[in-house]
């Protein structure tokens, strides 16, 4: 009889609000939400390999990166990658202390998968969390080198295109570091550029020589983005205006 008496209440509460979900449901639950933002974090339209996916994913607070499958995220079903995150909860009606949890699940990254996908719960894979080694640094322009180097012609004088082409070589850049030169009229217009991923904005450095004046700049970014033109050696010949 005094157990019944004591279950009375808490069978009342489940009768009149439905069944009340434990704590370690809660606690899941917020694991589930930490992976269903970084799926947010990591969903993009941009092509990304495997392990750019898995780097990102691996850079984000309360993640853990435990597998990562799939070739890019464009090709196929795109990339899967199954992280570990945690979470907690309390119930006063039910629990005396707070409870934590770690759960694992798959994050899809493709451009085919939803905003706000729901990540689906997996069984967490043995071992440790993979470690990705930092992307490669881009190779860095020559601004200085550039300035230092190319010709100056006096006014009147005439721009020898030839010599340009040779003060670029004699600086052995980096094979990543593309090159174009072009002659127009009295003036040689100069363009080193980095690959860009066509999202972001493009690293490239301009030049021109003409008579009288010697110039190199950086575009501003606004102008390297894709198809704005910053980085194209008509923009070195004759430069677009500023941007305001």
């Amino acid at each position: 009889m005094r157990r019944l008496l004591l279950l009375a209440p808490l069978l009342l509460f489940t009768a009149g609000c439905g069944v009340v979900q434990s704590s370690e449901d809660d606690a899941t639950d917020a694991a589930r939400d930490v992976a269903r933002k970084a799926g947010e974090r990591l969903h993009s339209q941009r092509p990304r390999t495997a392990e750019e996916v898995g780097r990102s994913a691996s850079g984000i607070d309360g993640v853990e990166v435990l597998r990562v499958t799939g070739t890019s995220t464009h090709d196929g079903d795109g990339v899967d990658v199954v992280v570990r995150t945690s979470g907690s909860a309390f119930n006063e009606w039910l629990d005396a202390e707070e409870v934590f949890v770690r759960r694992c699940f798959a994050v899809r990254v493709s451009p085919k998968s939803e905003w706000r996908e729901d990540p689906r719960d997996v069984d967490c894979p043995d071992g440790p969390p993979l470690t990705f080694a930092p992307p490669p640094e881009p190779p860095r322009l020559p601004y200085e080198e550039l300035q230092a180097k190319l010709p100056r012609v006096p006014e009147g004088g005439r721009v020898d295109e030839a010599e340009v082409r040779r003060t670029l070589a004699a600086l052995d850049l980096h094979p990543a570091i593309r090159i174009e030169v072009k002659a127009d009229g009295d003036r040689v217009g100069v363009l080193l550029s980095v690959k860009g991923n066509h999202f972001d904005a493009q690293d490239c450095l301009l030049a021109r020589v003409g008579p009288g004046a010697t110039k190199v700049w950086v575009p501003p970014r606004i102008q390297r983005m894709p198809g704005e033109g910053g980085c194209t050696i008509g923009n070195a010949l004759d430069p677009m205006p500023s941007p305001h």
